[in-house]
């Protein structure tokens, strides 16, 4: 009798290619919550009372956001450092007294993200591969491979050059032009750049890791 090898399924067995649809119906309403809405309330209650009444609204959105995400079960160790950086990020701006100290806290915090993602690669733990587990139950094992973290280290590169870029082009205009258009900018290059990404990285992954 031929013993029977039990092989490990292929990766294309074990992982499903998500269609850009489910991609973007499943990431664009949290980027919609914790990226657009804090900062349309900030913008509005800027306008309406200034700087205090602004940090708040945007502070108070964000609490907000964050408890529906608790009552969704997505209370991560991301969800609670998210809502502490704001409240961190309302207290400096109160603090300084300045719009631009309050919004160029999370540019500089994304420029950080942006050079994480960079770092990670020579020290061999791709940021990317490990964000991506936390979705993924890839095997402790397969982590460790040479294939894994080549994949995952060209997605952090691409994740990397994007948060630097995005954050370069937000400060600038930050510090250069009107609020409007840092608001503008903050959008364009935020939800509609970071699914693109998103998709992109989701697609050559599952690709790269099934040849």
């Amino acid at each position: 009798m031929v013993r029977e090898e039990h092989r490990a399924p292929a990766p294309e067995q074990e992982l499903r290619q998500p269609s850009f649809r489910e991609i973007f119906g499943a990431g664009a309403p949290g980027l919609l919550r914790e990226g657009v809405l804090p900062l349309a309330g900030f913008y509005v209650g800027l306008k309406l009372g200034g700087l205090a009444v602004g940090i708040a609204a945007s502070t108070a959105i964000s609490v907000l956001v964050y408890l529906h995400e608790r009552r969704a079960g997505r209370e991560g160790l991301l969800v609670r450092i998210s809502l502490g950086f704001v409240l961190v990020q309302g207290i400096v701006g109160l603090v300084a007294h300045s719009t631009t100290v309050y919004l160029a806290q999370p540019v500089l915090i994304a420029a950080a993200w942006g050079f994480a993602f960079l770092v990670s690669i020579p020290l061999g733990r791709p940021l990317a591969g490990t964000l991506a587990s936390a979705w993924y139950p890839f095997p402790p094992a397969f982590r460790e491979t040479r294939e894994f973290k080549h994949v995952f280290g060209v997605v952090s590169v691409v994740w990397g050059v994007y948060f630097l870029g995005r954050s370069a082009l937000r400060l600038w205009v930050l510090l250069h032009g009107s609020l409007e258009n840092f608001l503008v900018i903050n959008i364009v290059t935020g939800m509609p750049a970071m699914l693109a990404v998103l998709a992109w990285s989701v697609r050559y992954s599952i690709r790269a890791l099934s040849d």
